[in-house]
């Protein structure tokens, strides 16, 4: 049996499902406010053209999701230089579900906007302090942002519309 170099925790697939959970934990959580929200106020919204189907949100954010524990569980790998940047990660993933909470949960766009300019930031810095610790993370959170972006887009527009 081949011995594990030293400063490496590993696989540790333990770790690396419990990080996937707590992301799509963050998920849930930002669903209650979410679900019963779609058929009724935002129902009634007026959305851009370029808004994608309801059914479209589920499976992008779990993907989305998935893709943030792996970054998070390759950041964690790397020890104790991890823990500022999982500290920036616990940031934007409390920002992810308070964007559900005031967008949908509170019938705010605007509150909705001013929350995903702060969670746009804090994934662009956990970008950048992955980066340092392992790319394969920084890449995993591409996605994530470009979502954002386009999120920030939509819920820009909404409140415009609105």
């Amino acid at each position: 049996m081949e011995k594990k170099p030293p400063n490496q925790k590993g696989e540790n697939w333990l770790a690396l499902i419990a990080f996937i959970i707590i992301c799509n934990l963050a998920g849930a959580i930002g669903a209650i406010f979410t679900f019963d929200a779609i058929p009724t106020w935002y129902a009634s919204l007026a959305k851009p053209s370029f808004s994608p189907p309801n059914w479209a949100f589920g499976p992008v954010w779990t993907a989305l999701y998935i893709m943030m524990g792996i970054a998070a569980y390759l950041a964690w790998k790397q020890g104790k230089k991890a823990d500022f940047a999982l500290k920036i990660f616990s940031v934007q993933l409390i920002l992810n579900v308070l964007w559900s909470i005031l967008f949908f949960g509170f019938h705010s766009p605007a509150l909705g906007l001013a929350c995903i300019a702060l969670l746009w930031l804090s994934i662009a810095w956990c970008i950048k302090l992955f980066c340092k610790l392992d790319k394969r993370a920084a890449y995993l959170l591409l996605p994530y942002i470009l979502w954002v972006s386009f999120a920030s887009l939509l819920n820009l527009a909404i409140w415009m519309l609105n």
